[in-house]
């Protein structure tokens, strides 16, 4: 299993949680040297790395230049190499971290990029520069740290909308429980350990999958449905589609049932405005908890 992450950014997050404990150990998400204005609803915000401007956020909303009618969010699952996504409308796909494989060859226009773990970043930022000027890429904060500290160039002329973390936000403490449920905005299960947002704009919820997230994103564009291919979460613990034995490190495994359980969620509150969400991956944890299996992009055999 490999990381990548360089071992000053594991010194700096332990360092960091001891100094400020709990509450605050997300401070290390940005630390050094990243500050972010927050975009609103009709202005972009800025994007500054040691002092320097090096990009734009703008809203969720404003990004795109219409809505999609469909959206097919793609993970690297193995699942994916059975499917073939050339049947795939127009720009429907928001691609998650290693689906960016399929761009150009098999997705020529992707609706979006979604990468949530610097991680990823860190061991293939090479395919991450592939990502056309212009793309909207839904990014964490940590990430955008990550490019910044990469190539702080790569962030001009891209479309840049923040993944951000209703429960620990940039530049404010941890959230608990009682004041999420105070946000107009957010949804929660009983326990508080579930939830979703209805203004991604404001917040998401995270849960062990950038999968979580882009669904959330992908509800609030309102489309008629919205499919996962290579939501695989029942192998996760396999090479992903485009790896053979050079693994990288998944916490997935260990997060299985707590992304089910967001996703079910998200099933629910999508229904509630007519959005039909349907599984693509016929070996996916979700096939047994109501998703179901949709054959549509299956290779002919």
């Amino acid at each position: 299993m490999i990381s990548n992450r360089p071992f000053s950014r594991s010194c700096i997050k332990i360092a960091v949680r001891l100094l400020l404990g709990r509450s605050r150990a997300h401070v290390q998400d940005w630390f050094p040297g990243l500050k972010l204005e927050l975009a609103t609803a009709d202005r972009d915000g800025t994007i500054q790395y040691r002092g320097e401007l090096v990009g734009r956020l703008t809203s969720p909303l404003r990004a795109l230049e219409e809505k999609p009618a469909n959206v097919l969010i793609v993970g690297s699952g193995p699942s994916v190499a059975r499917c073939d996504l050339t049947r795939a409308a127009g720009s429907s796909c928001l691609l998650l971290n290693g689906a960016l494989h399929l761009f150009p060859s098999v997705i020529a226009k992707p609706l979006a990029i979604a990468i949530e773990d610097e991680r990823f970043v860190w061991r293939h930022f090479d395919l991450v520069k592939r990502i056309p000027a212009g793309c909207i890429c839904l990014l964490s904060v940590s990430v955008i740290r990550a490019i910044c500290e990469l190539d702080r160039t790569w962030l001009r002329d891209r479309q840049i909308v923040l993944i951000d973390n209703v429960r620990k936000p940039y530049g404010v403490a941890r959230r608990d429980t009682a004041e999420l449920r105070k946000l107009p905005y957010v949804r929660l299960s009983e326990d508080g350990d579930v939830g979703f947002s209805e203004d991604p704009f404001a917040g998401i919820f995270q849960a062990g999958s950038v999968a979580v997230s882009a669904a959330q994103f992908a509800v609030a564009w309102r489309p008629r449905s919205i499919g996962f291919v290579g939501i695989d979460l029942s192998n996760a613990d396999e090479p992903r589609y485009y790896e053979t034995t050079d693994k990288a490190y998944s916490g997935i495994v260990a997060a299985q049932k707590r992304i089910v359980d967001h996703l079910v969620m998200t099933r629910s509150i999508a229904a509630e405005s007519g959005i039909e969400v349907v599984n693509h991956s016929p070996i996916s944890a979700l096939v047994g908890m109501g998703f179901g299996y949709d054959a549509t992009f299956a290779q002919a055999e």
